[in-house]
Protein backbone atom coordinates (compact mmCIF):
# COMPACT_ATOMS: atom_id res chain seq x y z
CA UNK A 1 0.00 0.00 0.00
CA UNK A 2 1.16 3.49 -0.71
CA UNK A 3 1.50 6.13 1.91
CA UNK A 4 -1.42 8.07 0.48
CA UNK A 5 -3.69 5.02 0.71
CA UNK A 6 -2.69 4.48 4.34
CA UNK A 7 -3.44 8.10 5.19
CA UNK A 8 -6.79 7.88 3.39
CA UNK A 9 -7.62 4.70 5.30
CA UNK A 10 -6.69 6.28 8.63
CA UNK A 11 -8.72 9.39 7.92
CA UNK A 12 -11.66 7.22 6.84
CA UNK A 13 -11.45 5.19 10.03
CA UNK A 14 -11.22 8.44 11.99
CA UNK A 15 -14.28 9.76 10.18
CA UNK A 16 -16.06 6.46 10.84
CA UNK A 17 -15.33 6.76 14.56
CA UNK A 18 -16.55 10.38 14.56
CA UNK A 19 -19.71 9.39 12.67
CA UNK A 20 -20.32 6.53 15.10
CA UNK A 21 -19.98 8.87 18.08
CA UNK A 22 -22.32 11.39 16.37
CA UNK A 23 -24.81 8.55 15.85
CA UNK A 24 -24.61 7.69 19.55
CA UNK A 25 -25.16 11.32 20.47
CA UNK A 26 -28.06 11.67 18.07
CA UNK A 27 -29.58 8.39 19.31
CA UNK A 28 -29.24 9.66 22.89
CA UNK A 29 -30.91 12.92 21.86
CA UNK A 30 -33.77 10.98 20.22
CA UNK A 31 -34.20 8.77 23.28
CA UNK A 32 -34.30 11.83 25.54
CA UNK A 33 -36.80 13.56 23.27
CA UNK A 34 -39.03 10.47 23.12
CA UNK A 35 -38.92 10.12 26.93
CA UNK A 36 -39.83 13.80 27.30
CA UNK A 37 -42.73 13.40 24.88
CA UNK A 38 -44.06 10.39 26.81
CA UNK A 39 -43.96 12.39 30.06
CA UNK A 40 -45.85 15.27 28.41
CA UNK A 41 -48.43 12.93 26.89
CA UNK A 42 -49.05 11.15 30.19
CA UNK A 43 -49.49 14.53 31.92
CA UNK A 44 -51.88 15.66 29.17
CA UNK A 45 -53.86 12.41 29.24
CA UNK A 46 -56.51 14.05 31.41
CA UNK A 47 -60.05 13.30 30.19
CA UNK A 48 -61.35 16.36 28.25
CA UNK A 49 -64.44 17.95 29.75
CA UNK A 50 -67.16 18.89 27.24
CA UNK A 51 -67.87 22.60 27.04
CA UNK A 52 -71.17 23.60 28.50
CA UNK A 53 -73.16 26.81 28.34
CA UNK A 54 -71.00 28.37 25.63
CA UNK A 55 -73.94 30.10 24.00
CA UNK A 56 -76.75 31.96 25.66
CA UNK A 57 -80.19 30.47 25.10
CA UNK A 58 -82.48 32.74 23.10
CA UNK A 59 -85.76 32.74 24.93
CA UNK A 60 -88.23 35.08 26.53
CA UNK A 61 -86.54 34.82 29.93
CA UNK A 62 -82.98 35.48 28.74
CA UNK A 63 -83.48 38.12 26.04
CA UNK A 64 -83.58 41.65 27.36
CA UNK A 65 -85.54 44.13 25.30
CA UNK A 66 -83.88 47.31 24.20
CA UNK A 67 -85.34 50.78 23.99
CA UNK A 68 -85.71 50.77 20.19
CA UNK A 69 -89.06 49.25 19.32
CA UNK A 70 -88.72 46.38 21.75
CA UNK A 71 -86.08 44.64 19.60
CA UNK A 72 -83.91 42.28 21.64
CA UNK A 73 -80.49 43.75 22.44
CA UNK A 74 -78.84 40.55 21.23
CA UNK A 75 -80.32 41.11 17.76
CA UNK A 76 -79.30 44.79 17.57
CA UNK A 77 -75.84 43.84 16.29
CA UNK A 78 -77.21 42.05 13.21
CA UNK A 79 -79.92 44.52 12.22
CA UNK A 80 -77.55 46.45 9.89
CA UNK A 81 -76.31 43.40 7.97
CA UNK A 82 -77.39 43.75 4.33
CA UNK A 83 -79.34 40.94 2.66
CA UNK A 84 -80.36 40.44 -0.96
CA UNK A 85 -84.13 40.79 -1.46
CA UNK A 86 -85.34 39.48 -4.83
CA UNK A 87 -88.79 39.49 -6.39
CA UNK A 88 -89.07 36.65 -8.86
CA UNK A 89 -91.37 37.15 -11.80
CA UNK A 90 -90.95 33.62 -13.13
CA UNK A 91 -88.49 30.99 -14.32
CA UNK A 92 -87.88 28.89 -17.37
CA UNK A 93 -85.35 26.46 -18.77
CA UNK A 94 -83.92 27.21 -22.16
CA UNK A 95 -81.40 25.42 -24.36
CA UNK A 96 -78.15 27.21 -25.03
CA UNK A 97 -78.97 27.14 -28.77
CA UNK A 98 -82.17 29.14 -28.11
CA UNK A 99 -80.39 31.41 -25.63
CA UNK A 100 -77.83 32.36 -28.28
CA UNK A 101 -80.61 33.20 -30.74
CA UNK A 102 -82.19 35.79 -28.42
CA UNK A 103 -82.13 39.34 -29.74
CA UNK A 104 -83.62 42.67 -28.81
CA UNK A 105 -87.41 42.29 -28.86
CA UNK A 106 -87.37 38.52 -28.26
CA UNK A 107 -89.99 37.19 -25.86
CA UNK A 108 -89.12 34.48 -23.35
CA UNK A 109 -92.05 32.51 -21.98
CA UNK A 110 -91.93 32.01 -18.20
CA UNK A 111 -93.56 29.34 -16.04
CA UNK A 112 -95.44 31.95 -13.96
CA UNK A 113 -98.94 32.94 -15.03
CA UNK A 114 -100.15 36.53 -15.38
CA UNK A 115 -101.92 37.58 -12.21
CA UNK A 116 -100.14 35.02 -10.01
CA UNK A 117 -98.39 36.37 -6.94
CA UNK A 118 -94.65 37.01 -7.27
CA UNK A 119 -92.19 35.19 -5.00
CA UNK A 120 -90.19 37.35 -2.56
CA UNK A 121 -86.84 35.80 -1.68
CA UNK A 122 -84.26 36.89 0.89
CA UNK A 123 -80.81 35.53 0.06
CA UNK A 124 -82.51 32.96 -2.17
CA UNK A 125 -84.97 31.75 0.49
CA UNK A 126 -88.70 32.24 -0.11
CA UNK A 127 -90.20 34.39 2.66
CA UNK A 128 -93.33 35.89 1.10
CA UNK A 129 -95.49 36.36 -1.97
CA UNK A 130 -97.00 39.55 -3.29
CA UNK A 131 -98.33 41.57 -6.18
CA UNK A 132 -96.47 44.13 -8.25
CA UNK A 133 -97.38 47.78 -7.71
CA UNK A 134 -96.08 51.03 -9.20
CA UNK A 135 -95.23 53.85 -6.77
CA UNK A 136 -93.80 57.14 -8.05
CA UNK A 137 -92.81 55.54 -11.37
CA UNK A 138 -90.95 52.73 -9.59
CA UNK A 139 -91.91 49.11 -9.22
CA UNK A 140 -92.66 47.76 -5.79
CA UNK A 141 -94.33 44.74 -4.24
CA UNK A 142 -97.32 44.57 -1.92
CA UNK A 143 -96.91 41.52 0.30
CA UNK A 144 -100.03 39.39 0.29
CA UNK A 145 -98.76 36.23 2.01
CA UNK A 146 -95.92 35.81 4.50
CA UNK A 147 -94.40 32.33 4.67
CA UNK A 148 -94.41 31.10 8.29
CA UNK A 149 -91.10 30.02 9.83
CA UNK A 150 -92.40 26.45 10.09
CA UNK A 151 -93.25 26.45 6.38
CA UNK A 152 -89.81 27.90 5.52
CA UNK A 153 -88.12 25.08 7.44
CA UNK A 154 -90.33 22.51 5.75
CA UNK A 155 -89.42 23.88 2.31
CA UNK A 156 -85.69 23.83 3.18
CA UNK A 157 -85.92 20.14 4.07
CA UNK A 158 -87.25 19.23 0.63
Amino acid sequence: MSEEELQAGESASGEGAAAASEEDVSMDDWAAAMAEQEVEESAAAVEPVPAQNLFQELGASTVATGGSGGAPQNLDMILDIPVQLTVELGRTKIAIRNLLQLAQGSVVELEGMAGEPMDVLVNGCLIAQGEVVVVNDKFGIRLTDIITPAERIRRLQK
